[in-house]
């Protein structure tokens, strides 16, 4: 079973960037599809992009399209997550997400193993 553990979040101006990470451990991490998935309160969970197995293939949610990159370095067991030109309405608590398969899950409900979050605040 894969644990997941995610970093980068914090407080940056609208237009700014910022990296998460995730980290994985525990688990055969190539086997796993890879998604960051965003929670605001009162508001459903977001999926907004996913990254295949072996990086081949990718989704991007509309909204984060050309701002936002995936990227994995399966040597290094960890899923990046660089957003660029980031708006108010980015904010939100990022979470890593994997699940055991060869395709590209691109619904958050597909999703079996969670990281605990990091908040992502963008100042207007």
């Amino acid at each position: 079973q894969v644990q997941l553990v995610e970093s980068g979040g914090g407080l940056v101006q609208a237009g700014g960037s910022l990296r998460l990470s995730c980290a994985a451990s525990g688990g055969t991490f190539i086997k796993y599809g890879l998604a960051w998935v965003r929670q605001t309160p009162g508001k459903e969970r977001e999926l907004v992009t996913a990254i295949s197995w072996n990086g081949e293939n990718r989704y991007y949610a509309d909204s984060v399209k050309g701002r936002f990159t995936i990227s994995r370095d399966n040597a290094r067991n960890t899923v990046y997550l660089q957003m660029n030109n980031l708006k108010p309405e980015d904010t939100a608590v990022y979470y890593c997400a994997a699940q055991l398969t060869v395709l590209l899950g691109t619904f958050a409900e597909e999703y079996d193993y969670w990281g605990q979050g990091t908040q992502v605040t963008v100042s207007s």
